[in-house]
């Protein structure tokens, strides 16, 4: 088994949030923000929680907030910054719209990887899940030399990485993953 001592958990929370008019990671769902609800699902496994976010609201959750190293560069550049800044070779990373996810299927997750991955990212029926996925220390220097090519899609790091293992879902586990990017799809959790 994983020991969270080896284990940060990410949290991107840097995007514009323009579908929905808001910081999503604050969105109330259940009396409580996105955020809190990510929080909550990493902490049984994860060592440190950092989140990456230029917005200084984050500092109120009492955990290390990370500046993106490049702004509004999006989320390759969020996921370059939490890298740079974790001290473990495991990092569960998630965007802060996820907010039904379970610290169950993130332990599914964490047991997907082995020493060879770079990665293991989550899998909706074909439907890649790169923001609901374990990156190694290592994928750092990928996002650097990728962003420094001016490339900024998630996309282009799994495929430039050597090992990336897949974690397919199936219906259950795949509502858990589920992006709330507007209030039409916010009401209909």
């Amino acid at each position: 088994m994983l020991e969270t001592v080896n284990i940060t958990g990410i949290i991107l929370a840097g995007g514009k949030s323009s579908r929905m008019g808001m910081d999503k990671g604050f969105i109330l769902w259940e009396g409580k923000p996105f955020v809190n609800h990510i929080i909550d699902a990493l902490k049984p496994l994860a060592k440190d929680i950092l989140i990456v976010s230029d917005h200084p609201q984050y500092d109120t959750l009492g955990y290390k907030r990370i500046k993106d190293i490049l702004p509004e560069a999006g989320p390759l550049a969020g996921l370059y910054s939490g890298l740079s800044a974790s001290k473990t070779e495991l990092n569960v990373v998630l965007s802060c719209d996820v907010p039904l996810i379970t610290s169950e299927l993130l332990r599914a997750l964490l047991l997907s990887y082995n020493k060879e991955n770079d990665a293991v990212v989550c899998k909706v029926n074909d439907k890649l899940m790169p923001l609901v996925a374990i990156y190694t220390k290592k994928c750092e220097v990928m996002c650097l030399e990728l962003l420094q090519q001016d490339e900024r899609r998630m996309m282009q790091l799994i495929k430039k990485l050597n090992q990336v293992q897949f974690l397919s879902l199936n219906e259950f586990e795949a509502n858990q993953v589920k992006n709330i990017n507007s209030p039409t799809e916010l009401k209909q959790i």
